[in-house]
């Protein structure tokens, strides 16, 4: 009798234990962020969740998504696994002028003079998709995949993709690299203030 009670305590626990492990849906300033999604036929785990905010203004909540989830800002940016952010906006003051200059401003600071110049092309392209304004419920989803590249889906329209690794490391230094704003780094990685 002891015996078959301990087995089946043993089993609740195993079974409490195993489905905490799976990792759970986030919320951050209403917007729900699932904990895993399929990406390019891989599954990608919720890595981490922050937000952007301007003065007063809550500009976007966003997840960041990995085959691999880590704490390792280095990891994120050089790891060859599919990624992915998603950014949900909660403002209609993010005009694509002002995102245009932001992007320019954050990816030219956060990488080495050398490698801007080399893909200001790149940038460029990549810029001239942020063709609207956000608005409260828009999005911007960017995918990296292994050998494929960097695609941009804007306010749910497939925009274009970069391809290589290079720029895509460029675009994740933009948020893990050194200057790099520290409250949403450690909000994508998943470490806890």
């Amino acid at each position: 009798m002891k015996k078959s009670m301990l087995m089946m305590c043993v089993a609740l626990v195993f079974l409490i234990f195993a489905a905490g492990a799976g990792g759970e849906d986030k919320e951050i300033l209403g917007v729900k962020f699932p904990a895993e999604k399929t990406v390019d036929g891989k599954t990608l785990k919720l890595n981490g969740v922050s937000h952007m905010k301007k003065l007063w203004i809550k500009v976007y909540a966003g997840g960041l998504y990995l085959e691999s989830p880590t704490q390792d800002p280095l990891e994120v940016i050089e790891s060859e696994q599919t990624k992915q952010f998603y950014l949900h906006y909660l403002t209609d003051k993010a005009t694509a002028e002002k995102l245009r200059e932001g992007f320019v401003e954050m990816i030219t600071e956060n990488n080495p003079p050398e490698l801007v110049e080399k893909h200001k092309a790149d940038i460029d392209k990549y810029i001239s998709w942020f063709d609207k304004g956000m608005a409260p419920g828009k999005t911007s989803v960017t995918t990296y995949v292994p050998g494929k590249g960097l695609t941009l889906e804007w306010q749910g329209e497939e925009k274009g993709t970069i391809p290589g690794k290079e720029f895509a490391q460029m675009y994740f230094r933009y948020t893990f690299g050194e200057k790099a704003d520290a409250k949403l780094k450690k909000g994508y990685l998943g470490i806890e203030e």
